[in-house]
């Protein structure tokens, strides 16, 4: 059974979090370094949704702090990591948000994967496509549609 289409204009703006039960799946150099039944999807209107995964649900190694932070203005201050697997590391491929605004506190432990800087995302069993952009971390799937923001035109969105 497929899930309903979402436009990713009808999603809100604070944006929405919720808890999913579909299996998110994460390789890395050729590796399953995430696996995941407890993911949280960020909902913002004009992306598609962003998935955190419980850092509990990474393999031991494959999460590895690295440089760099940004800031968010709903949700606080953001950490990278690297995502390492199969003894290759994906640069600054995730980050988390390890002392979240109040609003957003369920995020705390999660941490959300940039698709296009691992080998391959999945969720309920189809492989993510990236948000176009490079700094957006959506995961674009038949589930979703747009426009979406960071595809040609949108700069001013």
């Amino acid at each position: 059974m497929s899930l309903p289409t979402e436009s990713v204009w009808d999603y809100p703006r604070p944006p929405r979090v919720e808890l999913t039960d579909e299996l998110v799946l994460v390789t890395q150099g050729g590796e399953l370094v995430a696996r995941s039944t407890r993911a949280l999807r960020v909902l913002e209107t004009s992306h598609p949704p962003t998935y955190y995964v419980p850092a509990s649900d990474f393999v031991e190694g494959a999460l590895r702090p690295c440089g760099g932070a940004s800031w968010c203005e709903w949700k606080g201050r953001a950490a990278y990591h690297d995502i390492v697997g199969g003894g290759v590391a994906a640069a600054e491929a995730a980050w988390s948000y390890p002392d979240p605004v109040d609003d957003y506190a369920i995020l705390r432990d999660h941490v959300a994967v940039y698709p296009g800087r691992v080998d391959e995302c999945r969720v309920a069993g189809e492989r993510v496509r990236p948000q176009a952009g490079g700094f957006y971390g959506g995961w674009v799937t038949g589930r979703v549609t747009g426009p979406f923001k960071g595809e040609p035109g949108t700069q001013g969105w």
